[in-house]
Formats: structure tokens, sequence, C-alpha cells
């Protein structure tokens, strides 16, 4: 019976970030490009004479490292 191959060690950096558009949260959070794994920790608008002038999507990512 063959041994099974040791599973290869992995690296991962979680980064958080934000991401804005005038338009949508979605628009924001589209604003982050190629991302593999992202969770959507918190969303809020900026709202100036009473009007909503931005909406933000704050992202955690994470990223693996490969040699």
């Amino acid at each position: 019976m063959a041994k099974p191959k040791a599973a290869a060690a992995a690296i991962h950096r979680v980064t958080d970030v934000i991401g804005t558009s005038t338009l949508s949260w979605e628009g924001a959070a589209k604003s982050l490009r190629d991302l593999r794994v992202a969770e959507i920790e918190k969303l809020d608008l900026k709202i100036e004479n009473g009007k909503v002038v931005a909406y933000r999507a704050r992202v955690s990512l994470s990223f693996k490292y490969e040699a």
C-alpha cells in the first residue's frame, strides 16, 4: 500500500481593506479585484446634507503565499 503524501505547509496573510463607491455597496466590493477568499466585515455609508454620498465595504481578505 502506498504511503499518503504529506500535505504541503501553507502560509496565509489576512488583510482588512475598504472599497468605496458612490453608487452602491456592490460597487464598493467590486472595486477589489482578483480575490480568492473575502469576508464582508462591515457595510456603512457616508451622508452629507441628508444624502448618501458614498457606500463603503470593509472586507477581510485571505491571501495564500506560494513558494
